[in-house]
């Protein structure tokens, strides 16, 4: 078995679909493990390195909502992305499952094969973030400073100025590499589309709205009048603080 297979965890309550699923992926080329519940997906990932965890809403015990949230406060697994599956298809529950940190939402019924094409969109989004975004990469920057806050980009970090810790998801992580590379530009809610959930994304209206409202919640920024992150009218949004490379080898720089 190829060690550059990607490594995906099935975590549903229901065997068949776990079975199918695991089958139908396998033979795309993915490796596959599956869980029942939640001990067995924390037991899963204490075993394994994963690289997507498809995760079922509506499951007995410890819901997909909890374990989602859960899987984000930790280190090992904040940016762990994560495909959410669940039998309801309104839009809150989207907006609960994004919120929780989730990365893409899939209502069942569906079928296989868009669960694969959504996978490989979604592991493609996380390893395309911006150059100076890359996890310690050689001369490249270790942390990005802006209004105060720093972004530690060796452990995906936000630090605020008392340097606590706040966590993102791997989708909010990805928006503030995008608004940080592209600093005091308008960035439309298209090319935020494109930037962080690539051409293949069922778009969704109100996504791009979301992580923006999440992502200024994590740096306190006041929904009404934003003074980090703001709105601009009928265009888009726009990072309006400038941005500092520190650590960068040969010294520190000005984005």
């Amino acid at each position: 078995m190829s060690n550059q297979q990607d490594h995906i965890l099935i975590v549903d309550d229901d065997r068949d679909i776990r079975g199918l699923l695991a089958d139908y992926l396998e033979k795309q080329g993915l490796r596959c493990t599956t869980a029942a519940d939640g001990r067995e997906m924390k037991a899963a990932l204490e075993k394994h390195r994963v690289d997507l965890i498809v995760l079922d809403l509506m499951m007995p015990g410890e819901d997909g909502l909890t374990l989602c949230r859960n899987l984000r406060a930790t280190h090992a697994h904040a940016n762990t992305p994560i495909l959410m599956l669940t039998a309801r298809g309104e839009d809150m529950d989207r907006i609960i499952g994004l919120e929780m940190g989730a990365d893409d939402y899939l209502p069942k019924p569906f079928v296989p094969r868009e669960l694969y094409a959504r996978i490989r969109a979604i592991l493609r989004r996380a390893r395309a973030l911006p150059p100076n975004l890359e996890a310690s990469p050689p001369g490249q920057a270790r942390e990005l400073h802006f209004a105060g806050w720093r972004l530690d980009t060796v452990n995906r970090h936000l630090i605020d100025g008392a340097g606590t810790v706040v966590p993102l998801s791997g989708a909010e992580y990805r928006m503030l590499g995008v608004f940080l590379a592209h600093p005091q530009r308008v960035l439309s809610r298209d090319q935020l589309m494109e930037f962080t959930q690539g051409r293949e994304a069922d778009v969704f209206d109100r996504s791009i709205d979301l992580l923006v409202s999440r992502l200024r919640q994590r740096l306190g920024d006041n929904a009404r009048e934003p003074a980090i992150i703001k709105t601009v009218r009928n265009e888009g949004y726009v990072l309006s603080s400038e941005v500092h490379s520190v650590g960068q080898l040969g010294g520190e720089g000005a984005q």
